[in-house]
């Protein structure tokens, strides 16, 4: 017994000498102790000793996983190792995201008898406060953040793949403002607002006199962005004839500009986004299969606002706020806020800034009420946002089933074009099969 006493004063001396905050606590999340890190980091200030670690991290009456998210106790007591998940913590500066690393303490007879828990707070990644606009808590914008975090510190490429509207630009500045390279250039490229003719030249600059016009030696967005982060937005409207030099580019570090033998070395890294089905693409040969392989090193799916419906008044609060000019944030009434919810936005967060802007110039006094709201919306999208109500993806029923596509086209209230992303397909494709089902029927 006076072992054990004087082997867990150890622990706690042993987590004083750590500058980031630290705990110990036990199987039963009872906090043992705590260093002084930690204890300023609290909110409350409060003691924090002797209490549940889910109740000073989170204000949880329960443990993690039984309020919707990811224990690392539980992880890490059937894995028996150590285990890493992000959380939204309560801290003294607010809420904010924290990488949460246990380990697990063994007796001599090798049970876990303590853990020791790691906070390191996300640089300027915060919950409630604007990380460059991506603001949620829900458990699919949580599982988002937790990849963003793993791969950010790396020089791993990074393929976002999502619906339009969802913030895909926002992810990838975050992966840059999180990343060795935060200081250093963030250039954004709209590979969709490039005529090919210009393509090139764009991405990697010309020479003076490699083509009528060019009067002048132009730095190209690989160069201006070296050092840093190129993000590529809309991969798949990148021309067959740029894919090869932008594939060079990946596996050598090296380009040409346009007019000039000479190659010139650049160090970037790249984050790559798309709407479009990029292995599709691949099979009907519109995309270079190597390419994709190289750019689909770490792919991060962006979850579409309606399966983040926890989200939606959180991020209608933060952009009223946006909205206010200068004036206080108007607030929604229970009628507004209960069809904001329920409405399933097939133009993602982008829609609903649209939504309540539109609501705050129509909206003479403080608050937005329902008619401030879209009527002409009221039957063609105000739906339920659960998974239930919507008609199958893709991934719900394999290529050829006449029946799974005939009810989407049946049950899905908005364009082509929304339909087309909802199922993961290129409207070209979308089309073809639907050409295909009228064929079958005739």
């Amino acid at each position: 017994m006076a072992g054990n006493q004087q082997s867990l004063a150890e622990l706690v001396s042993f987590l004083e000498s750590f500058p980031e905050p630290h705990i110990l606590c036990d199987r039963s999340y009872r906090i043992l102790a705590a260093n002084a890190a930690y204890r300023a980091s609290c909110r409350d200030q409060a003691e924090v000793t002797g209490r549940k670690c889910f109740e000073v991290s989170h204000r949880y009456g329960v443990p993690c996983d039984q309020a919707g998210e990811s224990c690392p106790l539980q992880r890490s007591l059937q894995s028996g190792q150590r285990e890493r998940v992000l959380h939204l913590h309560y801290t003294a500066h607010g809420e904010s995201f924290e990488n949460i690393e246990l380990s697990p303490i063994r007796d001599a007879s090798g049970d876990i008898v303590y853990y020791i828990e790691k906070l390191e707070p996300l640089p300027g990644a915060t919950g409630l406060a604007d990380i460059k606009g991506l603001i949620g808590r829900s458990p699919a914008f949580i599982a988002m953040m937790e990849l963003i975090a793993r791969v950010a510190p790396s020089d791993a490429s990074v393929l976002l793949q999502g619906e339009s509207g969802t913030g895909k630009e926002l992810v990838a500045n975050a992966i840059h403002q999180l990343s060795r390279r935060a200081k250093q250039p963030f250039v954004a490229v709209d590979c969709s607002g490039l005529p090919e003719t210009l393509f090139e030249s764009a991405l990697f600059g010309h020479e003076r006199g490699a083509f009528t016009g060019a009067t002048t030696r132009t730095t190209g967005l690989v160069e201006a962005a070296s050092g840093g982060t190129l993000f590529l937005d809309e991969l798949g409207d990148i021309p067959l004839s740029i894919q090869v030099k932008l594939l060079r580019l990946l596996e050598t570090g090296t380009y040409r500009r346009v007019g000039s033998p000479g190659l010139r070395k650049s160090e970037v890294r790249v984050v790559s986004a798309t709407h479009r089905p990029l292995a599709e693409m691949v099979g009907e040969g519109l995309f270079r299969q190597d390419l994709f392989y190289r750019l689909n090193i770490f792919p991060i799916h962006l979850p579409p606002l309606r399966q983040r419906d926890d989200d939606v008044l959180l991020l209608a609060e933060t952009l009223l706020e946006r909205l206010s000019a200068g004036r206080s944030p108007r607030r929604l009434s229970p009628e507004a806020a209960s069809w904001l919810r329920r409405y399933h936005y097939p133009g993602n967060v982008r829609e609903l800034r649209n939504i309540l802007e539109r609501a705050c110039l129509l909206c003479d006094g403080d608050e937005i009420r329902r008619q401030h709201l879209p009527l002409e919306l009221a039957t063609t999208g105000a739906q339920p946002s659960s998974a239930k109500s919507l008609p199958p993806t893709r991934r719900d029923f394999p290529d050829g089933d006449a029946d799974s596509l005939a009810k989407s086209v049946r049950d899905f209230k908005g364009s082509r074009q929304a339909l087309a992303s909802h199922l993961g397909l290129s409207e070209r494709t979308l089309y073809r099969r639907l050409k295909a089902l009228a064929g079958q029927r005739d």
